[in-house]
């Protein structure tokens, strides 16, 4: 396999200076930029200037990254373009109220499996979630594969990226919802407790689970009770059990 082959070949990405700049200014969404790190010319300079005003996720990273991505002439800076339009919690959380529905939310703190990410999004959809929170740093590409394992159930959910999650969650809290949180650290099972009303569940990564600053935020942890030897269930999995007991006790 030469190394031509090892390009991404799930997601779409440009690369070049000024490709990437033309594609800010066409208004392309992005998901990331990688900037190869000690770059500074002039037009470097002005992407970089542009995604800060946008709010666009970008990071600096050694050459060698790049040139897995592409060994194309890259110039030192790779855009990855994503497949949907970012939303903003802050404008979406309204709308669900002013058309008098309890805003059901669903927060993923981390989830770096592309394939995981894809399969909660499409039970998200299938439950009523009217919006997904995700943190722009840290969470698995929007790609070829996620379209595929949410069955396009990404194109119907906004997704709405938080520069700090702790602040999104504050957020929730004070416009009136109950935040859940699924740990096995919780003292409560899941189906004994009132799921109904404005909620937003929280769902940890697949190797850390929530972080513990969320977790204090929260304000009712459950569990899903265990037998057998294995005491945790895939990620996707523990996220279609929850969502369909608040489905359940919102549709009673």
């Amino acid at each position: 396999m030469n190394r031509e082959s090892r390009e991404t070949p799930n997601q779409d990405f440009i690369y070049g200076a000024w490709p990437v700049m033309e594609a800010l200014k066409a208004s392309k969404e992005f998901e990331k930029v990688l900037i190869q790190h000690g770059l500074r010319n002039e037009v470097i300079k002005e992407v970089i200037s542009e995604l800060k005003h946008l709010d666009i996720p970008f990071q600096f990273v050694p050459i060698e990254k790049l040139n897995r991505v592409t060994r194309k002439n890259h110039q030192g800076i790779i855009a990855y373009l994503s497949p949907v339009t970012f939303s903003r919690i802050e404008q979406v959380l309204p709308e669900i109220y002013e058309k008098g529905e309890d805003p059901f939310l669903l927060i993923l703190d981390k989830i770096t499996d592309v394939r995981n990410f894809g399969a909660i999004l499409r039970t998200a959809s299938c439950t009523g979630v009217h919006a997904v929170v995700v943190p722009v740093k840290g969470t698995a590409l929007l790609n070829s594969d996620t379209v595929k394992s949410s069955a396009g159930a990404i194109y119907t959910l906004p997704i709405c990226r938080s520069e700090n999650l702790k602040d999104s969650i504050e957020y929730l809290k004070n416009s009136g919802l109950k935040i859940l949180a699924a740990t096995e650290k919780g003292e409560e099972v899941y189906y004994n407790e009132k799921l109904t009303g404005p909620v937003a569940l929280i769902m940890g990564s697949e190797g850390e689970g929530i972080s513990p600053e969320y977790l204090k935020r929260s304000d009712l942890l459950v569990r899903i009770p265990m037998a057998g030897t294995i005491d945790s269930l895939n990620v996707s999995v523990a996220a279609g059990v929850l969502l369909y007991e608040i489905f359940r006790q919102r549709n009673q």
